[in-house]
């Protein structure tokens, strides 16, 4: 490529009829020109760098990802047995065992049950990490939960009753081999919805500083067969990794029904499901320092083998606050909150007959609300009636439309 030289260059101005003082002004606006254009160039240069540094590393992954589809597949199996000729290993998916060699620092990480990746050879390349259900390990939680048997109101009786259960043979298991029993191995908290049984699962979860470990009952209903009863195992399994835990199960009636004569293949999934959980639960001296405790609003629906002593030892009832408890509820919601002195909880709760905990939470909520709408801090008697009145006409209306008729 030929460059301009001096001789060739264009100069911006008329050599003979331009001044000398001309001359260097229309030089000094040239060179502001081409510096000007220089640096735009410099720019572009910098993004066309930038650029192509992306797209050279989309390249090389794009690379490194062909490279590993283009690699054969490995197959999971399950160590059994480890012999002086090699490992013996069964497929999972066809259960065909195989004896295969392996090195003796992979033979050293090796033990029966333990899962490895094969090639087509069947030589063990690696040890894969246990199998747990990952929707298990969703639901452990890491730190004791923040409710405390102070956030709790109307329930004294059952709260003490859950403490003697579940808090005392974590605080204190001495007391129980002293005096030569078992403690109780389950808890089965029963009652409508919104009186605080998850609540107090919660609340000894966190005065025993255990793992609280949650999980709802129709979660382990599942349409392919074993896999209810494989996740009911990867729970407890869960559990035991994070002693001392409570295990909660909720809506326990979803996998703990009476048993029918049904022949229907989810009905016999669910029974699969719930003769693992009460093999898990039989199995209670393996256990350790895991508590059940368990949640149902249907009691009437609950199959007796699951309550049958040994499993739930004891049978909490938990029912809607009374007037006292209600109030005491009020107080708990409110605490937070900026009430107005002309507020009377004790007047108030007798207006919330049949109201749950949880109703008496979101009417404080609501109340907060209303205050807020207008343009308020405080909040008065008035807006707690008010988010009653809504509360009340809410659930008056229909929530599901009736049937509607098409002009054909």
């Amino acid at each position: 490529m030929m460059t301009d030289t001096v001789d060739d260059v264009e100069l911006p101005y008329d050599e003979q009829a331009a001044s000398q003082q001309e001359k260097i002004e229309a030089l000094r606006e040239r060179l502001d020109v081409l510096e000007s254009q220089n640096e735009e160039m410099r720019d572009k240069l910098l993004d066309a760098n930038a650029e192509n540094n992306k797209y050279q590393q989309k390249l090389e992954r794009l690379t490194h990802e062909n490279k590993k589809l283009k690699q054969s597949p490995l197959f999971v199996a399950t160590v059994q047995e480890l012999t002086d000729d090699g490992v013996v290993i069964k497929q999972h998916g066809n259960n065909q065992e195989a004896l295969t060699e392996v090195t003796d620092e992979m033979r050293g990480d090796l033990e029966p049950d333990s899962r490895v990746a094969v090639n087509n050879s069947l030589s063990i390349v690696k040890r894969l990490d246990d199998e747990t259900d990952v929707r298990a390990r969703v639901m452990q939680v890491d730190h004791s939960p923040e409710v405390t048997y102070q956030d709790i109101g109307g329930l004294d009786g059952q709260m003490q009753e859950v403490r003697e259960t579940v808090e005392m043979p974590l605080e204190s298991p001495e007391m129980f081999e002293q005096v030569g029993i078992q403690p109780p191995s389950g808890v089965l908290l029963y009652g409508p919805p919104g009186t605080g049984k998850t609540m107090l699962a919660k609340a000894v979860a966190n005065e025993t500083d255990a793992t609280f470990i949650k999980m709802a009952g129709s979660e382990l209903v599942h349409k392919f067969i074993g896999e209810g009863a494989k996740l009911v195992r990867d729970l407890f399994e869960v559990a035991r990794e994070n002693e001392p835990a409570v295990l909660f199960i909720d809506e326990i009636d979803a996998i703990a029904s009476k048993r029918t004569d049904s022949k229907t293949s989810g009905d016999a999934e669910v029974q699969r499901t719930m003769m693992q959980l009460l093999s898990e639960m039989d199995g209670f001296d393996d256990r350790g320092d895991v508590r059940i405790m368990a949640a149902t609003n249907r009691f009437d629906m609950l199959d007796e083998a699951i309550l049958r002593p040994g499993r739930f030892d004891r049978l909490i009832k938990v029912p809607k606050p009374d007037i006292e408890g209600r109030g005491r509820i009020l107080e708990i919601h409110t605490r937070d909150m900026n009430v107005a002195s002309d507020v009377d909880f004790g007047d108030l709760a007798e207006t919330l007959d049949d109201y749950s905990g949880a109703d008496i939470a979101a009417l404080a909520t609501e109340a907060g609300m209303f205050s807020i709408r207008d343009g308020r801090t405080e909040v008065r008697r008035r807006d707690f009636d008010d988010a009653y009145e809504k509360i009340e006409s809410s659930e008056e209306q229909p929530t599901i439309p009736g049937p509607t008729t098409y002009q054909y």
